[in-house]
């Protein structure tokens, strides 16, 4: 399968740098040098990942990636920031951000990120498309939160609950052990199949799932905090 990579970034040079290393490794590759660019690139084309920048002009990176979300497109997103836009970044991840590299960083990790999620992209997308035999069919059921592995659907008393795929591999994750303690890092390597280097990505995705499958976020009936251990989905 061809991938195609959407780059945006406004410094030219950055752009054409990791488009050289991404094309070495037989992916297809977009460049926007802004948010808009961006935008008008998803449009004609069908991505697989973007690598998209926080600041640019016109339309930044959070701009672009709640456009992207509330258009459905479902393709992992990894933001790039810099060390002083830490608010940038978790705002990032808020809005369905996979995952953040920060300025300046190596080729190698980047390429590692990408291929990382362009794995587990393809397994979602593979689940979704129901490559699977239909009589295997797995649902996990918590009370009134139903979470169908082979269709990649969630359920919350009936109603549609529309998760990213990072979203949906940790609350699959979690619901298939119900009671059981996952720390961060177990999470961060189950989900992303390498060590866990960073997993301050974890705690944001928790809270979005929250806000997606709680009545009161604050006080979860589902997915519970075991405070200095990890998460876990509560049995019912």
């Amino acid at each position: 399968m061809d991938y195609h990579i959407l780059i945006v970034e406004d410094d030219r040079d950055i752009r054409e740098g990791i488009e050289i290393y991404l094309k070495n490794q037989g992916y297809v590759v977009f460049q926007a040098a802004d948010g808009v660019e961006g935008l008008s690139v998803i449009e004609k084309e069908v991505i697989h990942l973007a690598i998209v920048d926080v600041m640019m002009p016109r339309m930044d990176g959070i701009n672009m990636m709640m456009r992207v979300r509330e258009l459905g497109h479902e393709f992992p997103v990894i933001m790039l920031s810099a060390k002083s836009e830490e608010v940038d970044k978790i705002m990032g991840l808020n809005m369905g951000a996979d995952d953040y590299v920060t300025k300046p960083f190596t080729t190698m990790e980047l390429l590692a990120r990408v291929n990382s999620h362009l794995r587990r992209y393809s397994r979602f997308l593979e689940m979704k498309d129901g490559r699977k035999e239909e009589n295997e069919e797995r649902v996990y059921t918590i009370g009134g939160l139903e979470v169908h592995e082979d269709t990649v659907e969630v359920f919350l008393d009936g109603n549609p609950v529309k998760l990213t795929p990072t979203e949906f591999k940790i609350l699959l994750l979690l619901i298939k052990s119900p009671g059981r303690v996952y720390s961060a890092e177990e999470i961060y390597e189950r989900v992303w199949n390498e060590q866990a280097i960073n997993t301050d990505t974890i705690m944001v995705h928790v809270r979005k799932i929250r806000e997606k499958i709680e009545m009161n976020p604050r006080d979860p009936k589902y997915l519970k905090v075991v405070w200095g251990v990890g998460y876990k989905i509560e049995k019912q």
